[in-house]
């Protein structure tokens, strides 16, 4: 990694169906081995899914997930006078994005049953509705940033 500047942001486009730039980066985070028509079809049927369930539309409902699973602090290792201190911070917008998507494809992954579809599927609902696991993890998330609170002063 190069100390002398930031590497630059690629623009996200977004996905031919839905026009949406989440559903391209959930595509690009469920991608495994570079194969994106794989998981572009696991997430679109998903998708479907989720549209037949609830009869709501499926990227409303998907948004939702994302919004009810992003954390809005986080905690970070700062080492300190030979201690080790975990200090909470701010979680920008961008990166919350991204948290939130890796959190709800592993909590998919862990589900127990056969296929990612219906899992996937499950999660999303689940997640929506303030349920799930990447939900709970956010929650885990907030709640270690409060309990380390008297260490905000140790900013990073």
């Amino acid at each position: 990694m190069s100390r002398r500047n930031t590497a630059e942001r690629r623009p996200i486009l977004s996905d031919p169906t839905y026009r949406s730039r989440l559903v391209t980066m959930l595509i690009q985070r469920l991608m495994q081995g570079g194969k994106r028509s794989v998981a572009s079809r696991i997430l679109y049927e998903s998708l479907n899914r989720i549209a037949d369930q609830t009869g709501e539309d499926p990227l409303r409902i998907l948004e939702q997930a994302v919004r009810n699973s992003t954390p809005l602090v986080e905690v970070k290792a700062r080492r300190a006078g030979g201690s080790v201190y975990q200090v909470p911070r701010e979680v920008r917008p961008a990166r919350g994005t991204a948290l939130s998507l890796r959190w709800i494809i592993a909590a998919a992954k862990a589900r127990s049953g056969r296929g990612m579809v219906p899992r996937l599927t499950q999660e999303l609902v689940d997640a929506s509705n303030r349920a799930g696991n990447a939900v709970r993890k956010r929650e885990e998330s907030h709640r270690q940033a409060e309990a380390n609170r008297a260490f905000a002063h140790y900013r990073v």
